[in-house]
């Protein structure tokens, strides 16, 4: 160990930081299928998203959950591109929802999954979907029909929650209250609803979505991380070099790794794939961001080693994901 990364292990105790090592991920084992166990023990995943002009991203999230271990897979996309999908995914269910004029997918769509997406484990929202309002109304809908699901959101299905404040959801909107007053209304948002949510932004999409400047989040990731868990009522992982992942109790957790490799287009939707995949398993949300994101970046490092540290594809990323998954899990 160096003396930062010891430097770093001292200021994360102090901080009530809980630092993601190879030791810390096998004392958390992730929950494993029994020997004689069949496709629905190892759970369903649903996961909704692409565009006619990016209709690669949810092709990319869904083999990433498929990789991470989930046994059923099922995903809903614009109609415009479900029989593309279905053909690179032969894996799955392909459900065509009806799209916007703008890309999007449509406010109404939420209610053709009615009876569907309650009876998946884990729903990923968001890779490669265009129109955030059409979006935010989408998710609007569909989040009250999803009963306990854990539902992980990434992309512009984030904008639900800076869309809750913009539609006069909060004090702070409609009658003209404090920050503080709407920051109570945000929590009381997700809080309505019996799913379970995690949010995947990078600092750009915080500043987005918390209204704070980009700088300052970047200046105090740990403490923007915290504090949008404690006012949206979910966790919520800070990606970057380093990923901060925070739970509304205040609970946190650090992870360093990984290489500018992974800053390539598709990367973040086979990490939320990645996460979807092991939460339709039965990790808690927390529990499949930390492993997720230490995946992820141990699989940029692999690939790096064999490829080089540039030139690596997103699609090579999940191939990793099984025996990294075995190799952490072996004591």
């Amino acid at each position: 160990m160096t003396p930062a990364q010891s430097q770093y292990m001292h200021d994360d105790t102090a901080a009530g930081i809980t630092l993601l090592t190879t030791g810390t991920l096998r004392d958390w084992a992730l929950p494993m299928p029994s020997p004689d166990g069949d496709k629905e023990e190892r759970g369903r995943v649903l996961i909704i998203g692409g565009s006619s002009e990016m209709p690669g991203a949810v092709i990319l999230a869904a083999c990433a959950a498929l990789r991470a271990g989930a046994g059923k897979l099922s995903i809903a996309t614009g109609a415009s591109v479900a029989k593309l999908v279905a053909l690179a995914i032969p894996e799955s269910r392909v459900i065509g929802l009806p799209e916007t004029a703008n890309g999007g997918i449509t406010a109404e769509a939420a209610h053709a999954l009615d009876g569907l997406a309650e009876k998946n484990d884990a729903i990923l929202i968001g890779p490669g979907m265009q129109d955030e309002p059409a979006i935010c109304g989408f998710v609007r809908e569909l989040l009250p029909g999803l009963g306990d699901a854990k539902v992980i959101l990434d992309a512009c299905a984030m904008g639900i929650v800076r869309d809750a404040q913009e539609a006069g959801e909060t004090p702070g909107h409609a009658s003209g209250g404090n920050r503080n007053d709407a920051r109570t209304a945000d929590r009381q948002f997700l809080a309505r609803f019996a799913a379970q949510v995690l949010l995947t932004p990078h600092a750009g999409e915080m500043a987005h979505l918390s209204g704070a400047a980009k700088d300052a989040i970047a200046a105090d990731p740990s403490g923007a991380a915290r504090d949008a868990a404690r006012r949206w009522n979910a966790v919520v992982a800070l990606k970057g070099a380093t990923t901060f992942i925070a739970k509304p109790d205040g609970r946190l957790w650090r992870h360093e790794g990984g290489n500018i490799g992974l800053a390539i287009s598709g990367s973040g939707d086979t990490l939320s794939g990645i996460i979807a995949g092991l939460a339709a398993r039965g990790a808690s949300l927390e529990q499949a961001c930390a492993w997720g994101v230490a995946l992820h970046a141990r699989a940029g490092e692999q690939l790096a080693m064999r490829v080089g540290p540039l030139g690596y594809l997103a699609r090579d990323i999940a191939a990793e994901v099984p025996m990294l998954m075995h190799a952490l899990g072996s004591h």
